[in-house]
């Protein structure tokens, strides 16, 4: 079998996840970061600005420039919360919810397509080795963190 790291040099490459940018929704060219944000603030009830950065792993600088964009795009709205107007609560707006779930639902697709090459058995070892690969990693001591 290949190397471990040869296997996932090529599934990230075959992911797309070195490309600049993962989708085009009418007018909007959304960087993969940008995916994943509005993806966990669709996924979550009034989710923090914090709550977000924390799930991704992105540190809150860096998230609060994708943040500005975002709204700048009018794809995601920024509002203080009621209950501390120092935490900015994230929702997505009609247009912002209109990008995520095209790009949800190209998403889908496209992994559709991939598992259509597989059997049923094919389909549910891949899916059950990625739960465990995920397992595995959220146990890591260096989880999101490669050692170099």
């Amino acid at each position: 079998m290949e190397n471990k790291r040869e296997i996932f040099h090529v599934l990230t490459r075959r992911l797309g996840l070195l490309d600049k940018n993962c989708c085009a929704v009418g007018n909007f060219e959304i960087s993969i970061v940008q995916s994943h944000i509005l993806y966990e603030i669709d996924k979550h009830f009034e989710p923090s600005m914090q709550q977000i950065a924390e799930i991704l792993a992105i540190d809150i600088t860096t998230f609060s420039r994708q943040i500005q964009t975002l709204v700048k795009m009018d794809l995601v709205k920024k509002t203080p919360s009621t209950i501390d107007k120092r935490v900015s609560i994230l929702s997505l707006t009609v247009q912002g919810k209109f990008v995520a779930t095209n790009i949800d639902h190209s998403m889908n697709a496209y992994l559709d397509e991939v598992f259509s090459h597989l059997n049923e058995f094919e389909r549910e070892t891949v899916l059950r080795s990625l739960q465990l690969l995920n397992e595995a990693m959220s146990k890591s001591s260096v989880c999101c963190k490669p050692l170099y």
